[in-house]
């Protein structure tokens, strides 16, 4: 945590552990919540690539500067530039999401919704759903379902919750892109369950597959002539791949389930 503006007084460290000083410039401007957290180091290139794989740099936000990012950015980035960022360690990366992507969670969220609602079973949330794993730590799933019991009060979230509530979902869910990295999918798919996700798809519309993780080892393969299920997570969902990923064929219907 960056120390507090002060005179030549010695500073001392209080009882959580940060610099704090005797005298204060009356002259100095006041620190915001966002100065106040802002810590580490700047992160070259280097750094980006062992931390993200070959990733492009243009999903590489640099103002603020990688390594000195805050959760406040998040929320500024997207409400006055309408883009979507996962916080990374200090790191602003921007989700890689095209129009075909988009489209493929779409349908999914559409699948889940009716599901979710017919057995009262929590809420799904889409592409801006933001949420906190951990201290330093936002991602962005492309959709997701969060069971009653793992909502605040058993309610669903109101626009008074915080932007980036502390919520680990059920199940998370990737429509990966072309410019995911290997390094960075596995480290998220590391984050998920350390967090407490308890079930995570990462769906490759190129591939026409999906891969079911049930923890970060263990994971079954779903091909487009095979059936997705919903598992222990999801009772009684099952999702046809074949219908799913003809959906953008002209005339062709929602995926069946």
């Amino acid at each position: 945590m960056a120390s507090a503006a002060g005179g030549r007084s010695k500073a001392k460290r209080n009882d959580a552990g940060s610099r704090t000083s005797p005298l204060r410039d009356r002259r100095a401007k006041p620190r915001t919540s966002v100065d106040l957290v802002r810590s580490g180091k700047r992160w070259t290139a280097a750094d980006l690539y062992r931390r993200f794989g070959a990733i492009p740099l243009e999903r590489i936000r640099f103002d603020p500067p990688p390594g000195l990012a805050v959760e406040d950015d998040v929320v500024r980035i997207n409400d006055h530039e309408d883009r979507l960022c996962e916080l990374v360690d200090g790191v602003l990366v921007e989700k890689a999401v095209g129009a075909h992507e988009s489209m493929i969670a779409s349908l999914i969220i559409s699948i889940l919704v009716i599901h979710v609602k017919k057995g009262n079973l929590g809420i799904v949330c889409g592409e801006g759903g933001t949420i906190r794993l951990f201290p330093g730590m936002v991602r962005i799933p492309d959709a997701m379902f969060v069971s009653w019991d793992r909502l605040p009060g058993r309610r669903p979230l109101g626009p008074d919750d915080p932007p980036i509530p502390d919520i680990a979902p059920d199940l998370a869910i990737e429509i990966l892109s072309k410019s995911n990295t290997r390094k960075e999918m596995d480290d998220k798919l590391r984050d998920y369950f350390k967090a407490g996700v308890r079930l995570v798809w990462y769906i490759d519309p190129r591939k026409k597959t999906v891969k079911a993780y049930m923890n970060e080892n263990h994971f079954e393969t779903f091909g487009i002539d095979q059936t997705l299920t919903g598992g222990d997570v999801l009772p009684g969902l099952e999702i046809r791949l074949a219908s799913l990923f003809a959906a953008d064929a002209p005339g062709d219907r929602l995926p069946k389930i």
